[in-house]
């Protein structure tokens, strides 16, 4: 096939065009694919946990965190019978928990109204809670072969260069361009296949910095990589600014050694996980010391002595670079209403304390988590 040619056969996608591109994808994928454990099956139910876990994190952090859960829960059923602390501690260090949250419901939602099997019909899917339309795609198609696209960050990438699609493929004239283009590349046997080598060569071949053209089994379709603008396709995204913010979490003691924790409640950040109280400073108008003194106060339900820092902990979540100072606070004795180990009130979430060593198997976030082995490590 001469260069004229192909020009002209890219520039309308004829299906010839399309039937090479997708024979040279699935070719090279059959031989590169990596050996991936959700890769190894059709049942639908790993496939959907792997791509929950995906959405916005990285393969290589993904693999233990999947053959963990899959361990502990191997089936729908036992997701769904699973307490959601068991869940969230199987899920705890992989971020974003709402995704935990939903795939328990999910699984929940399927036990109720499908007798524990996945679904293999369209709206069924896109009724489950936490599943939009690239994790119905992607579940449907790998697992059942179904015709459905795909368009995440990689195969949006490998899409954008393939059609030379300069505007921004993250706005909503883009996403309808890119998920029409993914529909109409599909073929017509291996569907699932396809998609996942789309995704893989954005991940390992097309990637946003110094694509391997020389490598990609595609590079003669590819009209970006012939005028030279790879780094300029797809377009960049805009960086939000960064944002510091200033937070105090209090470590409280009663004479006995237990510490309290604070579960977080429905629409708050962590839902159903345990946490250190924690307060933001950066709108405290008083002395920070102050003020902190006197939430210990109200937590302990009585005298409370506010002592040193004893840990800073610094880190970035999406445009927020926060910075986490953690203080010690001592209840000097019992106090009635501090006895129990749970306090409940409508105004005050749900508080309980812990001995130092009970606080290893709770779902913590990750800096939540520092802070509980650290007090563990000093003792």
């Amino acid at each position: 096939m001469d260069a004229s040619t192909l020009a002209r056969e890219q520039r309308s996608r004829t299906p010839a065009w399309k039937r090479r591109l997708a024979r040279r994808l699935l070719d090279w994928f059959d031989r590169h694919a990596r050996p991936l454990p959700w890769r190894a099956t059709r049942d639908p139910y790993p496939i959907w946990v792997s791509e929950v876990m995906l959405q916005q994190t990285q393969v290589a952090t993904v693999v233990a965190y999947y053959r963990r859960f899959i361990e502990a829960l191997p089936t729908i059923a036992a997701l769904a019978a699973a307490d959601e602390q068991q869940v969230l501690k199987l899920w705890e260090g992989l971020g974003y928990y709402r995704r935990a949250r939903q795939l328990h419901a999910a699984a929940r939602h399927i036990c109720e109204r499908h007798g524990g099997e996945f679904p293999s019909e369209r709206e069924a899917v896109h009724a489950l809670p936490g599943v939009g339309r690239y994790t119905a795609g992607a579940v449907l198609s790998i697992a059942f072969d179904a015709r459905e696209p795909i368009l995440e960050a990689n195969s949006m990438r490998v899409l954008s260069r393939l059609l030379a699609y300069r505007d921004d493929p993250r706005g909503a004239a883009g996403q309808r361009h890119l998920w029409q283009a993914a529909e109409d590349l599909l073929p017509r046997r291996r569907i699932g296949t396809f998609n996942q080598a789309l995704m893989e060569l954005g991940s390992e071949i097309c990637t946003t910095r110094e694509p391997k053209c020389h490598a990609c089994p595609l590079a003669q379709f590819c009209p970006t990589r012939l005028r030279g603008l790879q780094s300029a396709i797809p377009a960049p995204s805009r960086k939000p600014a960064i944002q510091a913010v200033h937070q105090a979490a209090l470590v409280l003691q009663r004479p006995d050694g237990r510490i309290l924790l604070v579960r977080r409640g429905p629409g708050e950040r962590w839902a159903g996980m345990w946490d250190f109280p924690r307060f933001e400073l950066d709108d405290v108008t008083r002395s920070p010391v102050a003020y902190l003194q006197q939430q210990a106060t109200a937590l302990g339900r009585g005298p409370v002595t506010l002592g040193e820092r004893i840990l800073t902990l610094r880190h970035v979540v999406t445009r927020f670079r926060i910075t986490l100072d953690c203080y010690a606070a001592h209840i000097p004795m019992p106090t009635k209403a501090a006895a129990p180990d749970t306090l409940k009130s409508p105004r005050r979430p749900r508080t309980k304390w812990f001995r130092p060593a009970e606080m290893e198997p709770l779902p913590m976030n990750v800096t939540g988590r520092k802070i509980a082995r650290f007090i563990v490590q000093q003792g």
